[in-house]
């Protein structure tokens, strides 16, 4: 049997060594049953990308029994269901089967690992920009003194260069090398296999020469090659470490424990996991649920805001759900359990945000498609090459050496810069204006999109209840701020904010869910809702309101609003202007959403939105053809910001929120969002420019390599001149059509 700590991995381009068998590790002891459906969670090893896959849900798809196999490529997570007879040890045996690593998820050790692998590639980076500088300074001198230097000094060049070059490139492409001997293993192939062999080819023929007395080398071009390469690698790894994390800050509100109440009342502390549904649960004041419950026994209100978005708590009572991630704000209630915390709110946006991390993985570049054309192409022209010189009458070495010269001069380097540098540069850009980039294939997705969805409670509004001006006389307003500087409501924080620094009353009372109430000049007054302060019903006008009452007698009502941004009519004329659809997806009341839509000009608006009625919108408008580009700050959002095609998140939003963004912008103004717009465009099309100069620089320099022209100095010259145009492309100046605020 296939053991499963020392496993084969796969080949793909990050892969790792397959390693040796040794003692398997019993992964029986995970796996959990529910209604007769077994499920198990795997940590999966090698897998890089959407081949890798396929190939691994569809094997372990197809074993007796399997209903699910879900492969989560950022965090490397396997989630496996079935029902039957089939062992746990047998699935962890087929993905070892398959060539990758495999062992029990556990998503600390998972982070470990991926630090692990970034560091590693960090190091082979620097060994091989440290040869490539050295080796490069000696390989200009050998072409620089080409006529004037006398064989032995030319041969000792060569020499130094190769006591440097060898080392660090076999250190340095062990990453490569290890990947296409893992896949080459199995019959297979990968984008692995060919850089492997030009290095490995390019360093072979730089030895006989060098052995030989001859006037080429190419230790420089090997070690380049690799550098280059080796940048990709490292930001992927970063990008994919960096990723997984909106699924750990998740992790991090949901409580460890929970206090559940047993039959006879005694109240233990158990793990949120041992949970389940009809389980009695104890929730203190200000503590944050962990699983969806019904509320049993007692009154108060509960925030919300991370869940639905809405800033105004809610007042709850006997026959009420509150969703895990609400946090109680009165006074202790029991409740029962609808589910365990797997089958939680928070569980489903957790789940959200694995999805759209896949479907992100999944993304094709503009990188990865040009490579996917350019490397089968030139390495069948430096095959048919050889195979051409030899049908000519060319000896072997002149046949092996001018197919040599044709991988080497049309050695990657302009591609591999094409879009990496026009990644960092257009990040920088961004950074000094105030947005954080999260990845480098980001800015094409924000190219791509054609429809922005905005949340609207804390983006297109302020996010926090304002006191609407003159809606209520100046000595009423001062009144009401005695009772409402002994509240932290919102609404009260709000009329405390309007009327400034002052007295508070003597003796305030606050009735969760109702108000607050005391006496104020011999008078009992209270400041709370409609009915408990005997006013009408609260006019469906999208704001928000509440009654200050004397003695019995109604003396004002105040109206709230979350006020608009003030940019942000101007802000979405501009969009329009671009092009782009708009949208509201707002768990907020609808009254309010309507009335921020109508003042906005957008004519589609959903109100009252759940996380999953979000993200169930998003797969709608994906269907119907449309890139859309969300833009969020709540625990609400996270999971439509992950799913989307694109996503922003304002500096002041959730962690998890950000995390699960493409790009984060600082400031209290919109702005931003025209110039990252702007700017990704605009990056899209140098990178295309790019990779057309990439692409004319080959048709010119593969004829000529081909010939059998290519000397190293004509190659060097080739090589540099077109890394040096790429690059300049991607500097030069360029001006965002609005400034960022």
């Amino acid at each position: 049997m296939t053991t499963l700590t020392d496993v084969n991995e796969a080949g793909c381009p990050s892969g790792l060594a397959p390693a040796t068998a040794g003692t398997g590790t019993d992964v029986s002891a995970f796996v959990s049953e529910k209604g007769g459906v077994k499920s198990l969670s795997l940590s999966v090893r090698g897998a890089k990308c959407a081949g890798c896959l396929s190939k691994i849900e569809g094997g372990i798809g197809a074993m007796p029994g399997v209903s699910t196999a879900r492969l989560n490529l950022s965090s490397g997570r396997l989630d496996v269901r079935w029902s039957g007879d089939l062992d746990a040890n047998a699935i962890a045996a087929k993905v070892a089967d398959l060539g990758y690593g495999v062992s029990a998820f556990d998503p600390d050790k998972g982070d470990a690992a991926a630090k692990k692998e970034e560091r590693d590639l960090l190091i082979a980076m620097g060994v091989a920009a440290f040869a490539a500088a050295n080796v490069m300074l000696l390989s200009v001198s050998v072409w620089a003194g080409h006529g004037e230097m006398g064989e032995t000094t030319r041969r000792a060049m060569h020499a130094i260069s190769g006591a440097i070059a060898i080392p660090a490139a076999l250190f340095s492409g062990r990453v490569f090398f290890k990947s296409a001997w893992n896949v080459l293993k199995r019959g297979h192939a990968n984008m692995d296999v060919p850089i492997s062999l030009a290095v490995l080819l390019a360093l072979g023929v730089s030895v006989a020469e060098t052995i030989r007395g001859g006037e080429h080398a190419y230790f420089d071009a090997s070690v380049m090659l690799l550098f280059f390469l080796l940048i990709g690698r490292f930001l992927d790894a970063r990008l994919r470490r960096r990723t997984h994390a909106a699924a750990h800050d998740l992790a991090a509100l949901q409580s460890h424990t929970v206090t559940r109440l047993d039959a006879t009342g005694v109240a233990r502390s158990v793990r949120a996991s041992e949970v389940s549904a009809g389980d009695t649960i104890l929730i203190a004041p200000g503590e944050r649920l962990a699983v969806d419950i019904d509320v049993i026994d007692g009154k108060g209100e509960v925030d919300e805001s991370l869940v639905s978005g809405e800033s105004l708590p809610r007042a709850i009572a006997p026959g009420a759900r509150i969703f895990a991630g609400s946090v109680n704000l009165g006074q202790s209630i029991r409740g029962r359990a609808i589910s365990p915390a797997s089958d939680s709110l928070l569980a489903d946006i957790g789940r959200m945000l694995e999805a759209g991390e896949q479907r992100r993985s999944a993304y094709r570049r503009i990188a990865d498609k040009a490579v996917s054309l350019y490397v089968p192409l030139v390495h069948t022209t430096a095959a048919l090459t050889f195979i051409g010189w030899m049908l000519a009458g060319a000896g072997v070495r002149e046949a092996l050496l001018i197919a040599v010269s044709t991988l080497i001069i049309t050695c990657p380097c302009a591609l591999a810069l094409a879009a990496p540098v026009v990644q960092v540069v257009t990040a920088g850009r961004l950074f000094r204006k105030g947005v954080y980039l999260k990845s480098g294939d980001a800015l094409e997705r924000l190219a791509t999109a054609d429809h922005v969805v905005f949340d609207k409670t804390g983006t297109l509004t302020l996010g926090d209840a304002k006191l609407i001006a003159g809606s209520a006389p100046r000595e009423i307003v001062l009144k009401a701020a005695r009772l409402a500087r002994a509240s932290r409501h919102p609404l009260s924080r709000a009329i405390v904010a309007a009327a400034g620094p002052g007295p508070v009353a003597d003796h305030v009372t606050e009735h969760a869910g109702l108000g607050l109430e005391a006496e104020i000049d011999g008078e009992t007054a209270r400041l709370g809702s409609a009915d408990w302060v005997g006013a009408d019903d609260a006019p469906e006008d999208g704001k928000l309101h509440i009654w200050y009452s004397e003695a019995g007698g109604l003396l004002c009502r105040f109206d709230f609003e979350d006020a608009l941004r003030p940019e942000s009519e101007a802000i979405a004329a501009s969009l329009k202007a671009r092009g782009l659809g708009l949208e509201i997806l707002s768990g907020d009341r609808a009254p309010a959403v309507e009335d921020v839509a109508n003042r906005l000009g957008i004519k589609r608006w959903t109100a009252g939105a759940s996380p999953a009625q979000k993200a169930a919108r998003l797969d709608a408008l994906k269907a119907e053809g449309r890139k859309v580009l969300m833009i969020g700050d709540g625990l609400n959002d996270a999971g439509s910001l992950a799913l989307a095609h694109a996503s922003l998140a304002p500096g002041g939003a959730m962690d998890v929120s950000q995390s699960a963004s493409d790009a984060v912008y600082t400031g209290t103004g919109l702005g931003a969002i025209l110039a990252i717009i702007d700017t990704a465009r605009g990056a899209r099309i140098r990178m295309l420019q790019n990779f057309s100069l990439a692409a004319l620089y080959n048709m010119v320099a593969v004829p000529i390599a081909v010939a059998g022209f290519a000397t190293p100095l004509v190659a060097a010259i080739a090589m540099s001149a077109s890394s040096v145009i790429v690059t300049l492309n991607a500097i030069r100046p360029t001006r965002s059509k609005e400034p960022i605020s």
